[in-house]
C-alpha cells in the first residue's frame, strides 16, 4: 500500500479558537501538499484521529531535520470544533509511541504492509516494538536525519529514570535502498560525553561500532528531561 494524501476529516469543523487556528495552519495546512499519511486510526465516535506523517517539505529546511510528524486530533462532534497536537519525530516507531501515549491502540497505528522500508531482522523488529510501547521512558536530546546515500537516521536519547546505570542512548537506523529494508540498532552510554564522542566520530566517517544495548529503562513520573544545550554536530555539508 503506497502512503496517501491526508484527509484530516475536518469539512465542517473549525478551530476552537483563533490561536489553534493560526498553529494549526502554520504547523500542518500549509505543509499539507508535501504530507504523505503512512498510518491513521479514527474512533469509531468521530472524536479522535492519530496520524503518522512524512513531511517531504522539511527535505528543503535544515539539514538533519526530524521528517516524521505524529498528529493527534481532538474533535468536538457537537460543537463541530476540533483542537491538535502534534511533534516532529526522527523515527515512525517513535512517532506510534507518542500517539499510543495518547490512547491509539497500537495495532491501529502500525504502518501497512509495503509502506515505506520494511524491518531488515528480528532485531529491528523487536526494537522498534519495544520503542513503540515504551517511547515514554526516554526523553529525545537530539537526532540528525540523512536523506542522501547512505540514508541513516541517528537518534540520542536520554532516560527520565535519574537512577538508570545507563542513561544515554543512540539509535542508528540505516536504508537500503537497493533492498527497501532499514536497519535499526541501539547503543547504551553511561555518559552525554560518550554518547556525543561516538556520534561525532560516526559522521566523521570513523569505524565506531555501537556499544551493547543497556537494559530497558523503567517508566518514571519525572517530568520531561530538556536536551543539552550542546547537541551533537551532523555530517558537514
Amino acid at each position: 500500500m503506497p502512503p496517501t494524501a491526508p484527509d484530516f476529516r475536518l469539512d465542517g469543523y473549525e478551530a476552537v479558537n483563533d490561536r489553534v487556528a493560526e498553529q494549526f495552519w502554520q504547523h500542518i495546512t500549509i505543509n499539507d501538499t508535501s504530507l504523505t499519511v503512512l498510518a491513521e486510526h479514527h474512533t469509531t465516535d468521530g472524536e479522535h484521529s492519530y496520524y503518522v506523517l512524512h513531511d517531504g517539505s522539511v527535505t528543503w529546511g535544515i539539514p538533519g531535520e526530524p521528517q516524521i510528524v505524529a498528529l493527534h486530533l481532538k474533535r468536538d462532534t457537537i460543537a463541530r470544533t476540533f483542537r491538535f497536537d502534534r511533534t516532529p519525530l526522527p523515527l515512525p516507531a517513535m512517532a506510534q509511541s507518542w500517539l499510543i501515549a495518547r490512547s491509539c491502540p497500537e495495532e491501529k497505528i502500525l504502518l501497512p504492509e509495503g509502506t515505506g522500508t520494511t524491518p531488515a531482522d528480528d532485531v529491528t523488529r523487536a526494537l522498534e516494538e519495544r520503542l513503540r510501547r515504551d517511547g515514554d521512558h526516554f526523553a529525545l536530546l537530539h537526532s540528525y536525519t540523512h536523506d542522501s546515500e547512505p540514508i541513516q537516521t541517528t537518534v540520542l536519547l536520554r532516560a527520565l529514570d535519574e537512577r538508570a546505570p545507563v542513561p544515554f542512548r543512540v539509535l542508528l537506523e540505516e536504508a537500503d535502498t537497493d533492498m527497501f529494508t532499514h536497519r535499526l540498532r541501539e547503543g547504551g552510554f553511561a555518559t552525554f560525553e560518550a554518547a556525543t564522542t561516538w556520534w561525532e566520530a560516526h559522521w566523521r566517517g570513523e569505524d565506531a561500532p555501537l556499544p551493547a544495548p543497556a537494559p530497558p529503562a523503567r517508566r518514571t513520573t519525572r517530568p520531561p528531561v530538556s536536551a543539552h544545550p550542546t547537541p551533537p554536530r551532523g555530517p558537514s555539508r
